[in-house]
C-alpha cells in the first residue's frame, strides 16, 4: 500500500476517480509513511484520526461524482497557517498551546477543493531561517541524508522533506525570501512562490507583511500547478490580495516554448557558486534552447545589494509584527513581579535566538536617527531592484538562475551557526525575486557528485505564472530527475 505514496497528486486523483483504490486506502498509506519516517521530524502535529474521517467523506463524494479538484488528496500544512481546532505555533515557544478558532483562507480553499490534511509541518521559528534549525521542535532531517544528517532547508523545511519522503502528496509553504524555493532545491522537489498578492495572507502568521506569500510544494510541476490553482484567488479579508483572475495553470503544461526568450543574469555568477550548480545552470539553458527557446544575456545590476536590502526590510517588518506576542492574550506567559517583567520574561523564554536577532535588527533600523539611514534607503534600493527586473523583461520572457549556490549542508554546520551572514548567503538567488514581488519556481535539475539534489529557478513577470509553469514543465521533462529512492 505504501506504493500509493509514490503517486503524484495528478496520478492519485486519476486513481481515485477510476476506483483503483479508495481515499481511505490512500490516506492510510500516507499515515503509514509518516510513522515510518518520523525520525525526519517533518511533522510537529499529526491528525490521523481527522484525516481518516475526512477520507471516508471524500470517498462518498467521489462515488457520487461530486468530488472537488483535490478530493481525497492527503496534504501537509506548514505550521504557519491557522487551522481551526488544530494547534498552530509557528514552531515557537511563544505560541505554545495556541489553537486557532478560525481557518486561513488558503487552507479553507484547499478544504473546499476536497483536500485532506494529515497534520502540521515543521518550519524555522516564525519562518526566520534557511535550514529549519531554528524551530522550537528541533531541525528537520533531509530525506537525502546518508551518513551525516543534512538540513532540509528553510523555512519550509518540513514541507519539502515531507513531500520528498512521501509523507504527504503535497504541502503548503510560505516564501518571504526563498522559503519555498530553497528547501525545494535541497530536498529535490518542486515549489513555487507565486506573485505577491496571488494567494491570500489571511490566517498566515506574519513574518514580513510586504514579502510573505503562500505557495505549494509538490513532487512535480503539474502537482504545483494543480495546488496553486486551488490556493490562489482574491480575498476581501486581505488588503494585499490582488484582484486578478486565476488561470487553470495545468492547461498550459506541455505547450510549445519555441521562441520564448530566457534571460541569464551574469550578476548571479557570484563567488561561492558551486561549480556543479554552475554546470547544471548551463545544462538547463541548453535544454530550454533545444526546445526552441532563445537564450539571452540580461543584467540585474542591483543584485549585489539585494541581501543587505532584504535583511533590513524583513527584520523591520518582523519587529513590528512580532510586537503583538507579549504573553497577555494567547500563547506562552511567564509571570513577573510587574507587567514589564511579564513582557520581558515571556518574550525572553518564548522567542529563539534567530527571532530575537531579527527583532533587534528591525527595531534598530526603525529607531529614531537610523530610520532614514537604513530603512528608508533600503526601500529605495528595493525599487531599483524591481526596476532591474522590469528592464530585463523587455529583453526576455523568463529568467533562469540557480535556486541556491550549493547543495544541502550538514545539520549543525559550525560555519553557519557561528556566522549568521553565511547562512543568509544561501538566499542570494531568491531574495531579489521576493523584493520585486515576482513569481519564482524551483525544480530539481540533477544530482551532484555526492548524490544530492540541485535546483534551478525560473522567474517570471508579475502574474505570469503560466509561462513559468510552461517552461518548467519542459525543463522537468528533459531533465528527467528522479526523487528519493
Amino acid at each position: 500500500m505504501t506504493e500509493l505514496t509514490k503517486l503524484t497528486i495528478a496520478e492519485a486523483r486519476e486513481g481515485l476517480k477510476n476506483k483503483e483504490f479508495t481515499a481511505s486506502e490512500l490516506t492510510e498509506a500516507y499515515i503509514a509513511k509518516m510513522n515510518e519516517c518520523r525520525k525526519l521530524n517533518a511533522f510537529v502535529c499529526e491528525t490521523p484520526e481527522k484525516a481518516l474521517e475526512r477520507a471516508a467523506v471524500s470517498q462518498e463524494k467521489i462515488a457520487r461524482g461530486e468530488g472537488g479538484d483535490l478530493e481525497g488528496i492527503p496534504l501537509g500544512i506548514k505550521d504557519l497557517f491557522c487551522t481551526a481546532g488544530i494547534a498552530t505555533t509557528a514552531c515557537s515557544n511563544i505560541l505554545k498551546g495556541f489553537v486557532p478558532p478560525y481557518e486561513s483562507t488558503v487552507t479553507s480553499k484547499l478544504l473546499a477543493a476536497g483536500a485532506n490534511f494529515l497534520g502540521k509541518l515543521n518550519l524555522d521559528e516564525f519562518a526566520m531561517g534557511g535550514s529549519n534549525e531554528t524551530s522550537a521542535f528541533g531541525p528537520v532531517v533531509n530525506p537525502w541524508s546518508k551518513d551525516i544528517p543534512l538540513v532540509a532547508g528553510g523555512s519550509s523545511g518540513g514541507s519539502a522533506a515531507a513531500v520528498a519522503a512521501g509523507m504527504c502528496a503535497g504541502a503548503t509553504g510560505t516564501d518571504t525570501g526563498g522559503s519555498i524555493r530553497q528547501p525545494s532545491a535541497y530536498c529535490g522537489v518542486t515549489g513555487i512562490k507565486p506573485t505577491y498578492g496571488r494567494c491570500s495572507r489571511y490566517g498566515i502568521i506574519a513574518f514580513a507583511s510586504s514579502l510573505d506569500q503562500a505557495g505549494p510544494i509538490a513532487k512535480d510541476v503539474r502537482d504545483c500547478a494543480i495546488m496553486l490553482k486551488n490556493m490562489a484567488g482574491y480575498d476581501a479579508k486581505d488588503a494585499t490580495s490582488a484582484i486578478a483572475e486565476v488561470p487553470d495553470f495545468e492547461k498550459v503544461l506541455g505547450a510549445d516554448i519555441k521562441g520564448m526568450r530566457i534571460g541569464i543574469p551574469q550578476e548571479y555568477r557570484v563567488e561561492g557558486l558551486d561549480k556543479e550548480v554552475a554546470a547544471y545552470w548551463d545544462k538547463a539553458a541548453e535544454i530550454l534552447k533545444s526546445r526552441g527557446a532563445e537564450i539571452v544575456d540580461i543584467s540585474l545590476p542591483h543584485t549585489k545589494y539585494a541581501l543587505a536590502t532584504y535583511y533590513i526590510i524583513a527584520p523591520a517588518e518582523a519587529s513590528s509584527n512580532l510586537a503583538r506576542y507579549d504573553g497577555l492574550r494567547y500563547g506562552n506567559r511567564v509571570e513577573g513581579t510587574h507587567l514589564d517583567d511579564m513582557y520581558i520574561n515571556s518574550r525572553t523564554a518564548g522567542f529563539g535566538r534567530e527571532v530575537k536577532r531579527r527583532i533587534m535588527i528591525g527595531t534598530y533600523v526603525l529607531s529614531a536617527g537610523y530610520y532614514d539611514a537604513y530603512y528608508l534607503k533600503a526601500q529605495k534600493v528595493r525599487r531599483l531592484i524591481r526596476d532591474d527586473f522590469v528592464k530585463a523583461f523587455e529583453k526576455c520572457d523568463l529568467i533562469l538562475t540557480p535556486t541556491a549556490p550549493t547543495a544541502a549542508f550538514p545539520i549543525g554546520d559550525k560555519s553557519m551557526q557561528e556566522n549568521p551572514i553565511t547562512m543568509w548567503l544561501n538566499d542570494i538567488f531568491t531574495v531579489s525575486v521576493s523584493l520585486a514581488g515576482l513569481p519564482g519556481l524551483s525544480l530539481p535539475i540533477g544530482l551532484n557528485a555526492n548524490g544530492l539534489p540541485l535546483g534551478m529557478q525560473l522567474i517570471g513577470r508579475a502574474f505570469d505564472e503560466e509561462n513559468v509553469f510552461k517552461a518548467a514543465f519542459a525543463l522537468e521533462k528533459d531533465a528527467a530527475f528522479r526523487g528519493v529512492k
